[in-house]
């Protein structure tokens, strides 16, 4: 079961085709997709105003049942990353070698929760000083694949994403 199921961060003004594509190729592909809110209100609406209504908090959240999270960017990051729930999420996947795949500015949420020192990643180009201050080698490539973290840069990006997604869950 849990080899099945994939967590999906949403926050207020997250990014439209950062969540829903990804959202729509995991159920494509077979996953059971769980969308994670951080509690503070029952609906979150994106960038253009689609709303998405969570599944579970972070806080109920049990990492034992995922194969891994995606978060993706939008403004949402920015609030995601202040989510003791969601850092905690992310570090236990992470720490477990499970997926934890971020897009655009959710590399964010990969920085508060500590994981990207060492690693290669990338995101939007407005947060390469970010994540380079945070100890990450930064490569300006649509998807970095480095062990079980995945990162990629913008929504013209989602594609390859989502296959290397796929490829690690495989």
């Amino acid at each position: 079961m849990s080899k099945r199921k994939i967590a999906l961060f949403v926050e207020e003004v997250y990014n439209d085709l950062e969540f829903w594509y990804p959202y729509y190729r995991m159920k494509e592909a077979g996953f059971e997709v769980v969308v994670v809110g951080t509690g503070k209100q029952e609906t979150f609406k994106s960038k253009f105003g689609m709303p998405v209504k969570p599944d579970v908090v972070s806080s109920a959240v049990k990492t034992e049942e995922l194969a891994g999270v995606i978060i993706p960017g939008g403004y949402a990051p920015d609030k995601m990353r202040i989510d003791p729930a969601m850092l905690k999420i992310v570090q236990e996947l992470f720490n477990d070698g499970k997926l934890v795949a971020s897009i655009c500015h959710a590399g964010w949420v990969l920085i508060s929760a500590g994981v990207v020192k060492g690693k290669k990643a990338t995101g939007c180009i407005m947060i390469k000083d970010d994540l380079v201050n945070a100890g990450a080698e930064y490569l300006d490539q649509e998807v970095v694949v480095d062990g079980n973290l995945i990162t990629s840069r913008v929504p013209d990006d989602l594609p390859a994403f989502c296959q290397e997604i796929l490829k690690n869950l495989a």
